[in-house]
């Protein structure tokens, strides 16, 4: 599984995954914390439909962290003050980059979640749909 994907479900998901994740890592191995949680801001980008270009839309708030396990380095970023996931996200990326075992059955859980959100959008969006007017059916 790829790095975006994994790091979307994680955050995306139930947030005690990435605990329950990052708890089974720091349990069996050294984990050293190499910049505590912080809060940062970062440019949001998006692109002009009309000219296809790229634009700064605004700042939004941030919280990074990095974390080290077995020589690899692993960082979490996540939108918002959510000092516990950062750092879970960053323990999960550097055990992936180590490639330890544990990784291996996690899979299972990612896709999981997964399809967990895919069916509570789907949800969502017929709740939505629900309400939609068509305007094409009114008379005027």
């Amino acid at each position: 599984m790829k790095r975006k994907r994994r790091t979307e479900i994680l955050i995306q998901g139930d947030v005690q995954l990435a605990q329950k994740l990052a708890e089974s890592i720091v349990e069996t191995y050294e984990c050293r914390e190499i910049v505590a949680p912080q809060y940062g801001l970062t440019m949001i980008k998006m692109r002009e439909t009309a000219k296809n270009s790229l634009f700064y839309i605004g700042e939004v708030l941030i919280t990074e962290a990095k974390v080290e396990i077995n020589n690899r380095i692993g960082i979490g970023i996540v939108v918002g003050m959510k000092e516990k996931l950062a750092k879970h996200l960053a323990i999960i990326d550097a055990a992936y980059k180590a490639e330890l075992p544990e990784t291996i059955t996690w899979e299972t859980y990612l896709i999981e979640a997964e399809k967990q959100i895919i069916k509570e959008r789907a949800k969502k969006q017929a709740e939505l749909f629900e309400t939609k007017v068509n305007f094409e059916t009114m008379e005027v």
